[in-house]
């Protein structure tokens, strides 16, 4: 199975005592079966910008580093948005509104046959995509 990494998981790993089953799930898992959305990329670089316009410069430049050694690590498997995701996103079901990165990371998953490793398990269930929650154990 592969994998695509919801920014939540991401975000835990770099966590000063991430979750214990959440380490344990990424160390069971070969690098190779982990991809990350172009959009995860994103969002944490918006957390890096959030830090320095509050002036936390120092932690600015730690997740800024960190982000750049993620972005090496994954190099060859960041996932783009592009015209088939942004297809399949357009017919996600519309039982319940699911924020557009959600949407967006959830239709990357289905285009490259992934599953969405989220904790946020409710807006990813309700697009179709299979789910794992690895802070569920």
């Amino acid at each position: 199975m592969t994998y695509l990494l919801d920014t939540n998981v991401v975000s835990e790993l770099r966590r000063p005592r991430p979750d214990q089953r959440v380490l344990r799930w990424w160390s069971d898992v070969p690098a190779g079966r982990l991809y990350l959305s172009c959009l995860t990329v994103g969002e944490l670089g918006r957390g890096v910008g959030r830090l320095r316009e509050r002036g936390d410069h120092a932690q600015a430049e730690s997740l800024s580093g960190w982000l750049d050694g993620l972005a090496r690590q994954f190099a060859d498997r960041i996932l783009p948005i592009d015209a088939e995701v942004t297809e399949l996103w357009g017919r996600l079901p519309q039982r319940r509104p699911v924020p557009v990165v959600d949407g967006l990371i959830a239709a990357t998953a289905l285009r490259h046959g992934l599953t969405v490793v989220t904790r946020n398990v409710r807006d990813f269930s309700a697009t179709g995509v299979g789910v794992l929650d690895p802070f569920a154990g």
